[in-house]
């Protein structure tokens, strides 16, 4: 939600992230699609995209699998990575989704998402 949804704000995930660093969490995980690595296209503009490969070699993020097939991007649902780390994990999930899909999927996974997701917002830079 960072960069005014004009586009995908790699900013906004160094800030969220310098956020956590500093009030003392050092195991810290950003989930982006593969797909966000490629060049930056007019329909789907990415800035700062340096800014996941240096999160990447620092360990903090991870880029889930994407492919194209016949000319389309093909995505693995990502929300599942997400959810399963916090969870197995015993963390916190980060996240403005309240994988409703997901907590009918397992019922262990519904107490926690209700209790541990925690939503956010930026106001300009600050998160």
């Amino acid at each position: 939600s960072h960069g005014n949804k004009e586009g995908f704000s790699c900013r906004g995930i160094q800030l969220a992230v310098d956020w956590f660093l500093e009030k003392g969490h050092k195991d810290i995980t950003v989930f982006v699609p593969a797909w966000r690595k490629e060049q930056s296209r007019p329909d789907a503009p990415i800035t700062d995209q340096e800014i996941l490969r240096k999160l990447e070699k620092e360990k903090i993020l991870v880029f889930t699998p994407s492919r194209r097939v016949q000319g389309r991007r093909v995505v693995c649902y990502d929300d599942r990575f997400i959810v399963k780390l916090a969870f197995d994990s015993d963390g916190i999930i980060v996240s403005n989704d309240n994988y409703r899909d997901l907590q009918n999927e397992k019922p262990e996974w519904k107490k926690f998402i209700e209790e541990r997701l925690l939503m956010y917002s930026f106001v300009n830079d600050k998160y």
